[in-house]
């Protein structure tokens, strides 16, 4: 089931091949399923699913994950929680299964 997505092209995730280990343990924490695993190294499935949280960068034990967390879909969720507003991405439209 394909998720919603933020917008196209503004993610900042970037995965330096030539550092992973293909431990997989990016696939095991995002919660967009963006990483997968090919020829024993990670790999973007899509880009654009990215919600910019920070596990997978948080999680890479060799630092071969960047993303510059708290700047897309993670953040309207905290800031929605801090403002006491609604905490949405709007990346469900009524079905919670497509969001974090």
């Amino acid at each position: 089931m394909k998720t919603m997505q933020y917008l196209k092209n503004v993610v900042t995730l970037k995965l330096n091949a030539d550092l992973c280990t293909g431990c997989g343990m990016c696939v095991l924490v995002c919660p967009h399923a963006v990483f997968g695993i090919a020829n024993g190294k990670a790999r973007i499935l899509d880009i654009d699913d990215c919600m910019e949280c920070g596990a997978c960068s948080n999680n890479c034990r060799t630092g071969a994950i960047y993303v510059k967390a708290g700047v897309g879909c993670a953040a309207g969720i905290i800031n929605g929680i801090l403002n006491g507003t609604e905490p949405s991405c709007d990346c469900t439209k009524g079905n919670k299964s497509n969001c974090c």
